[in-house]
């Protein structure tokens, strides 16, 4: 299962050393993670999920997320400079209209509670076919259960992810150890 995780990261997160302690948790969230995010049919960019999976995160509030899913982009072939926009995908003309619905659509997704209306699930649906709806929520949806973990057990951040929170996020209010309880 780690092996998975070096190949997707480059590194095991502690979340999933958390989990270990019962390992049938971290089975079954390893077969979900790799349905939603490993699919060699999936049709909605992998690099592109862990951007959904930020914004989700960011809506959340959970550093820990915040950061390995920038990092995870990164190495997923995000380009650094898209990277770097993340706070901007508004505006940035390294965004499509496409990219920008979606993530509109995640922040309010992953929003509690839910705050995605018929008006954005009607735009979704003019730059993404249903199959690939069902990708971008899934993926939404398994953040929703990282976020509340990792805030919860106050998951320490590893090195690569602060390295990629300095880098790609500290100027829009990132810091390394903010979720950390107490």
């Amino acid at each position: 299962m780690f092996a998975a995780y070096e190949k997707s990261l480059g590194f095991v997160p502690n979340s999933a050393l958390v989990m270990q302690r019962k390992p049938a948790i971290l089975r079954a969230f390893a077969q979900l993670s790799a349905a939603i995010n490993a699919d060699p049919g999936a049709e909605v960019d992998r690099g592109f999920k862990r951007l959904l999976a930020h914004l989700a995160s960011r809506t959340a509030g959970c550093q820990y997320c915040m950061a390995h899913t920038v990092e995870g982009a990164a190495h997923q072939g995000v380009a650094e400079a898209k990277l770097s926009a993340i706070w901007e995908y508004r505006t940035s003309p390294l965004y499509s209209a496409a990219e920008r619905v979606a993530l509109d659509f995640a922040l309010a997704a992953a929003a509690v509670p839910n705050d995605v209306t018929d008006a954005m699930f009607a735009e979704l649906k003019r730059h993404w076919t249903e199959s690939q709806i069902v990708e971008i929520v899934a993926v939404i949806a398994l953040f929703g259960f990282l976020n509340r973990w990792n805030d919860t057990f106050a998951t320490p951040l590893e090195e690569e992810a602060i390295a990629a929170g300095e880098k790609y996020l500290a100027r829009g209010g990132w810091q390394p150890g903010k979720h950390l309880a107490g």
